[in-house]
């Protein structure tokens, strides 16, 4: 058996049935061992980047490893944008790439590099094999590691000379399946249901890792208990819901800077933070804590690095969030008295109340805006909404439109559905729609894009196309960078506050995505109006062909 033989053994053993890649001189063995290999589909893809992000979704929304193979030092480094959003959102995603013969590395070689030393700052474990008998273990190690919170991605470079050789003898055993939920000390849970249950006013911050446990049914319950309102990570963490958006106790996420910060919290007296980055800021401001003083803390997560990292605590749990937040809520049912518990449920119901007045602005506005034209974002957003199925599952890359627009009006029916950008580096949101569509493939996926960041991973449509793979893209296409522009109000800088913009707008000449979609293989069109973009969007979510729609917005 050869190098590369025993590599996919391995993978094949863990469960793996897609590599997504884009091939090169010393990935071909690989190409070459998946011609007759049925166990495995290679998803093809023309740059690193919407290759990797394929990876990402598909692991995300598996539950599984992503497997991606890129070519040497050039490829990864097309891919290090798309790793880096990997390590931000934890995902276990294996990266292998070729290396050069090692009989050559000495001359110095064309392609050849460093790539351990490259992606170790953005990987949980990297390797390089050296010889072919290490292949199996070291396959074994990336995967389990990848997979063992907190999860995150990992690097085996496979020199082209390891991949031909062969080798008899050898293990290959696939990696171990250990049950990963340890549940947080019980001392320490006790303190933390003492502390909330004696809290006057108590809320819950709650991040992906909630949803990526499979914990917001857990979530929900201990939310009730206490009658807390939820609020999500901000935007720039916000990579999936942690939390029913149509609960009356979901209070959407916190805002990005820290003032406004500061006035949400201000009037609660303890925090429940669970599987969230607390907090994971974006630029500067005064006061530069977010978190007002008089706040006590409860965290529990599964990530030990976040516990207490920025902010001191009363109480810290280490553990699996799904069997520790159910755990959490049996103690409180114990020690809420009967007084506690009514004035639980008090608060449960003006929350609801003020959820309600909340969801009726909105519509106010929605009204306000519809026959404005080009389409204002929030019109788009209620064009969405209006016809998104219980079952979709929405890919967001498109902040500045979006706006947390389907959480507010309460569209998601199901908060697992919904993948955010956490690492933002762009690019990331279509490749990420494919990979989920795969490990998906019963639901509808719709990629939410902003023209900028669709550019950096546009050739995924061609990918789209190449493998039928049934996603419905919408440009949000406002032609400019215009999260650069509110940053730099908010910044402030002098000249930006007076309106003039320097390399921030896609004009002169604009890209024609219709013409550009096409040319890749995927039909598309350019929608002006509301009711257009509603019945397109029914249509292309219940179809079985890639589509692209166009929307230009107000700018």
């Amino acid at each position: 058996m050869t190098g590369i033989e025993a590599f996919l053994e391995v993978l094949a053993g863990a469960g793996v049935q897609y590599i997504f890649g884009n091939p090169g001189t010393t990935e071909l063995p690989l190409n070459d061992a998946l011609v007759h290999d049925r166990r495995f589909q290679y998803i093809f893809g023309l740059h690193e980047i919407p290759v990797l992000a394929m990876a990402d979704g598909y692991a995300l929304a598996s539950g599984g490893v992503g497997v991606a193979n890129v070519h040497i030092c050039c490829g990864l480094g097309n891919a290090m944008g798309m790793l880096y959003n990997a390590y931000c959102s934890g995902s276990p995603v294996l990266l292998t790439a070729g290396q050069q013969d090692r009989r050559l590395r000495f001359e110095e070689p064309v392609l050849a590099g460093d790539m351990v030393s490259v992606v170790r700052p953005w990987t949980k474990w990297a390797a390089e094999v050296q010889r072919v008998e290490e292949v199996p273990t070291a396959v074994r190690r990336a995967i389990q590691t990848a997979r063992t919170p907190p999860t995150g991605p990992v690097f085996l470079a496979l020199p082209v000379d390891v991949q031909m050789e062969q080798c008899a003898g050898l293990d290959l055993a696939p990696p171990s399946q250990m049950d990963r939920r340890v549940r947080p000390p019980l001392d320490t849970l006790y303190r933390a249901a003492a502390v909330l249950a004696q809290a006057k006013a108590p809320a819950i911050l709650a991040g992906s890792r909630v949803t990526e446990c499979d914990a917001i049914r857990e979530l929900t319950a201990v939310a009730e208990r206490l009658g807390a309102p939820v609020f999500a990570e901000q935007a720039t963490a916000h990579g999936r819901v942690p939390f029913p958006t149509e609960h009356p106790l979901y209070s959407e996420s916190l805002p990005l800077w820290s003032p406004d910060v500061r006035r949400i919290l201000a009037d609660f007296d303890v925090l429940l933070v669970a599987g969230m980055n607390l907090l994971r800021s974006y630029i500067y401001h005064e006061p530069s804590r977010p978190i007002p003083e008089h706040v006590r803390l409860v965290q529990m997560d599964n990530d030990p690095w976040q516990i207490a990292k920025n902010y001191p605590i009363e109480v810290g749990l280490l553990g699996d969030l799904k069997v520790g937040l159910a755990e959490l809520e049996q103690l409180l049912a114990n020690a809420l008295s009967g007084t506690q518990a009514a004035v639980a449920r008090s608060r449960l119901e003006r929350c609801a109340a003020a959820r309600r007045a909340t969801q009726e602005t909105w519509k106010q506005k929605i009204a306000a805006e519809y026959q404005r034209r080009p389409l204002t974002p929030l019109t788009l957003m209620a064009a969405v909404a209006k016809v998104l199925p219980a079952n979709a599952v929405v890919v967001e890359e498109a902040v500045t439109t979006t706006n947390g627009m389907l959480e507010r009006l309460g569209a998601l029916k199901d908060p697992k559905g919904y993948f955010g950008h956490r690492g933002w580096a762009l690019g990331w949101g279509l490749g990420c729609a494919l990979g989920v569509k795969l490990a998906w493939p019963e639901r509808p996926v719709l990629a939410l894009l902003g023209d900028g960041a669709a550019l950096y991973g546009i050739q995924g449509l061609w990918t789209a196309a190449h493998h039928r793979l049934p996603v419905t893209f919408v440009i949000c296409n406002n032609a400019q960078y215009q999260i650069l522009k509110h940053c730099g109000d908010v910044m402030p800088l002098p000249n930006m506050a007076a309106k003039q913009y320097l390399a921030m707008d896609l004009v002169q000449p604009e890209i024609d995505f219709v013409a550009l979609s096409r040319s890749l293989g995927v039909e598309a069109r350019r929608i002006t109006e509301p009711d257009e973009l509603s019945e397109c969007l029914r249509e292309g979510m219940s179809g079985d062909k890639p589509l692209l729609f166009d929307v230009p917005l107000a700018r």
